[in-house]
């Protein structure tokens, strides 16, 4: 079927081809035209030689041998005439041929199949090869990867769990004698980045085994059957080529929960899948050595048939790694890559925390990329610097224009913020602050924890909140003014905040009480649940506004108190634009000397 529509595509073009060919050559080779009074008056003059008639056309040839074409309505009434001049006159049959019947049916039902066929593909793929796969999109390419644990750093846990699993594919025989049985399923799940998808191919390479990879949005499609037809296709050549390593991506978009009741559309079409999936899974033997592998970043989704002993057996969370884990990360990505002496990449990984793997690999590329804009053959600390900023905060908007008050404005916005994290008690350390727009920020305040934070104390996120408030606070006690510049701030005081009244349960009035909801996402944000009563509600707007209220006066006393700090500061950003901390520090020095001069000068006078 598919070599006769094929030929029939060629068929298709070829007539249309040659139908505008023929097109431009009648149309190159056109007779002149003339009007039926001029064809009269050269009958009467005895120029006419021969005419032949089509319907009412009129070819006629001259006594010149000229050719010419007219038309009349009434073809007897002309015919005593032209026997009268001896003209010789011919007819032709204006009836088509059978050819040109034929053509005019299967042209139009050739581009409806053709229309039909190009449909057909384009939702389903290529059809059925002689092998029984269907293809589409899932051509089943098998192969051997060269990745190893070497390649894999920042997830030690994962790796040990993982290793038995290795040596169970390498030597079968010493598991079967125990009555061991190898698991079927292993799935990672963590967060975009984390390194899932190099860990499978990983496990494949240490193993040395088969390794067949694919995509979970590849067996669904719309139409029904087509999504379990390829999950059985999978399982058919992973039996073919045991033992051997199946990796299914992004498992989430064929697994996730069944609609309940009646089904249809793409629901179905999913549900015929996930139980096709579920079906294969069950149905290996004991001595078929084949482990499926799966990652996913929603296993809240999944569906809980799919997550049962005996389908995916382990459940291998791989989250962002630790500064131990970045360290090691930064050592596999930079292997290959020129570095500076001065580069140190432990104080990089601990400036990078909550960089998962991608994002390394990512700095340690836009740092080669701007070693190489500057003609260096070596990346030194500086590329690793302007890459960070780039990854953190989106490039320099070096066109924008800002007028003076504006740059003021931002200079004591970002001082602001700087000076809290200083004060404040339990904050992270300042390690950059800058008025250069990057992003969508026209300024920012960088702070880099000392270490990882797995949990967050109380007082560490009222410091948090505080910071957040200093920049308007800074801008009305310095400037006198209200500007729209914290209105980023504000949303993240305002979540901070409400989560340590609803979430965390830090709140005197509410107590320890969660109001969040149970079905969150994995790695999504919890959201309130609404499953209070009005008065509730009512105390919770009080308390997070008190909160609020609290810190922003902690915030204006302690900028207050540092009015002069906090001018020389602003006024070192208008000079140099960006300081780092050691510069921060070198400012503070300086105005903590003339205020103790200046106290001096006043108990003199």
């Amino acid at each position: 079927m598919v070599a006769f529509i094929r030929s029939l595509y060629i068929l298709v073009l070829v007539a249309l081809l040659g139908g505008i060919i023929v097109l431009f050559w009648q149309m190159e080779h056109k007779q002149p035209a003339i009007s039926l009074n001029e064809f009269l008056t050269s009958l009467e003059n005895n120029e006419i030689a021969e005419v032949s008639f089509k319907g009412g056309t009129i070819q006629m040839k001259d006594t010149f041998g000229r050719e010419f074409t007219s038309f009349t309505p009434d073809v007897p009434a002309l015919l005593p005439r032209l026997l009268e001049k001896n003209v010789v006159v011919r007819g032709e049959n204006d009836t088509p041929s059978p050819l040109w019947n034929l053509l005019g049916i299967v042209l139009p039902v050739s581009l409806i199949m053709l229309a039909w066929y190009f449909l057909v593909r384009r939702q389903v793929g290529t059809p059925d090869k002689g092998d029984g796969d269907s293809d589409g999109k899932i051509s089943l390419a098998l192969s051997t990867t060269s990745v190893t644990f070497r390649d894999v750093a920042g997830v030690p846990e994962a790796k040990e769990e993982l290793v038995e699993i290795i040596d169970f594919l390498q030597k079968p025989k010493k598991y079967g004698k125990l009555g061991a049985i190898i698991p079927r399923g292993i799935l990672f799940q963590g967060p975009p980045g984390t390194g899932k998808t190099l860990l499978a191919k990983a496990i494949a390479g240490e193993a040395g085994v088969p390794f067949y990879s694919i995509s979970g949005s590849d067996f669904v499609e719309m139409f029904v059957g087509v999504g379990a037809s390829r999950v059985r296709d999978l399982f058919r050549a992973a039996k073919k080529n045991t033992p051997c390593i199946v990796f299914i991506d992004e498992i989430d978009a064929v697994g996730g929960h069944r609609a309940s009741g009646g089904a249809s559309g793409g629901a179905d079409e999913r549900g015929q899948t996930l139980n096709a999936l579920l079906v294969e899974m069950d149905g290996f033997s004991s001595d078929e050595t084949i482990i499926i592998l799966a990652a996913t970043n929603r296993p809240d989704i999944l569906d809980p048939a799919l997550l049962r002993p005996g389908r995916f057996d382990r459940q291998v969370n791989i989250l962002p790694p630790d500064v131990k884990g970045r360290l090691e990360i930064l050592k596999v990505h930079t292997r290959k890559v020129p570095l500076a002496r001065d580069v140190d990449l432990e104080n990089i990984a601990r400036t990078t925390p909550g960089f998962t793997g991608a994002e390394l690999a990512s700095l340690v590329n836009e740092a080669a990329i701007v070693a190489g804009r500057a003609n260096k053959k070596n990346i030194d600390n500086t590329d690793f610097e302007t890459a960070k900023d780039r990854i953190l905060m989106g490039i320099e908007r070096k066109g924008m224009v800002i007028s003076e008050k504006d740059r003021r404005t931002m200079a004591y916005h970002e001082a602001g913020h700087a000076i809290l994290a200083r004060f404040l008690p339990d904050t992270d350390p300042v390690h950059k602050i800058s008025i250069i727009p990057r992003g969508r920020a026209l300024g920012h305040t960088q702070q880099l924890p000392t270490q990882d934070r797995h949990s967050y104390s109380r007082d560490y996120l009222l410091s948090r909140v505080t910071t957040l408030l200093g920049g308007r606070v800074a801008e009305e006690v310095a400037l006198d003014q209200q500007t729209t510049g914290a209105e980023d701030d504000f949303q993240q005081a305002v979540e901070i905040a409400t989560k340590m009244v609803c979430t965390w349960g830090m709140d005197k009035e509410i107590g320890p009480v969660s109001y969040t909801c149970d079905g969150v996402g994995f790695l999504g944000e919890q959201m309130t649940s609404g499953r209070y009563s009005e008065e509730t509600a009512r105390k919770i707007d009080r308390e997070v506004k008190k909160i609020i209220d609290e810190c922003y006066g902690r915030a204006k006393e302690i900028l207050t108190r540092e009015i002069d700090f906090l001018d020389q500061l602003a006024e070192m950003l208008l000079v140099n634009e960006t300081l780092d901390r050691e510069e921060m520090e070198i400012i503070y020095d300086c105005a903590a000397k003339k205020r103790v001069e200046m106290l001096r000068e006043g108990s003199a006078g």
